[in-house]
């Protein structure tokens, strides 16, 4: 049988072992420190008012000296998860613009590791909200959280559409008084270039006008030569 010498196995099990317990150690800290920074970031939105909104409809509680609360309309709710699932869809619609750019500016190293960590997070947030308004729509009426998220949907480029309709009403009045200038500038130049160009004409007429005069004024001085050379082979 073999004789295993325990005190020289004793060092390697030793430093194994600190090494081991100094490696957990290490991830443990490092995973703490990386979850508290991660807790105070900023977050990417601001606070979900439409979801707040819907929970307070949800559960609302007597106030002091009342026995019962009215219950609220399930209208009401149904109207205020239809606004939080509106809400989402623009927070949607703004990760899926905002990612390309992020990807290329950490490509680049433009932008830090912190940045990246926020929408991540962001990302993870927005599937739980999805998840919990499909639920919510389901609980308040059955099949709805199929189809809830269409018709946000639907809510949502309309309201896009009315707001850029407003933004573009807004700007009529100075498009317009834009364009009135730019046209009275317009007309000037025209009207300045037929100026010039009926000068420049006029002159050209006057010249040639002097020299028909100067032609003609010779023309009587060549004719009496011409006369008296004739009367004088008559003779």
């Amino acid at each position: 049988m073999f004789d295993i010498d325990w005190t020289s196995l004793a060092l390697p099990f030793a430093y194994i072992t600190v090494l081991g317990g100094s490696l957990y150690t290490f991830s443990t800290v490092y995973r703490k420190r990386k979850a508290f920074e991660n807790a105070n970031l900023e977050p990417w939105f601001p606070p979900h008012l439409q979801r707040n909104i819907y929970l307070t409809l949800l559960h609302m509680e007597p106030e002091p000296g009342q026995e019962k609360m009215p219950k609220v309309p399930d209208s009401v709710v149904r109207a205020a998860l239809l606004r939080r699932a509106v809400e989402d869809i623009r927070r949607i619609i703004q990760i899926r613009t905002s990612k390309q750019a992020l990807n290329t500016l950490l490509q680049r190293g433009s932008v830090g590791d912190d940045l990246n960590q926020r929408f991540v997070r962001a990302e993870k947030e927005i599937e739980e909200e999805l998840r919990d308004v499909v639920t919510e729509a389901n609980a308040l009426a059955p099949g709805w959280g199929q189809t809830i998220f269409q018709s946000a949907n639907e809510i949502a480029a309309n309201t896009m559409l009315r707001t850029r309709l407003e933004e573009i009403e807004g700007r009529a009045a100075a498009d317009k008084e834009w364009w009135e200038k730019r046209r009275e500038a317009i007309q000037k130049d025209f009207m300045k270039e037929l100026e010039e160009d009926s000068s420049t004409k006029d002159s050209t007429k006057g010249a040639s006008d002097d020299e028909g005069v100067l032609v003609d004024s010779a023309t009587p001085a060549s004719t009496p030569s011409g006369g008296s050379k004739k009367k004088k082979g008559k003779k």
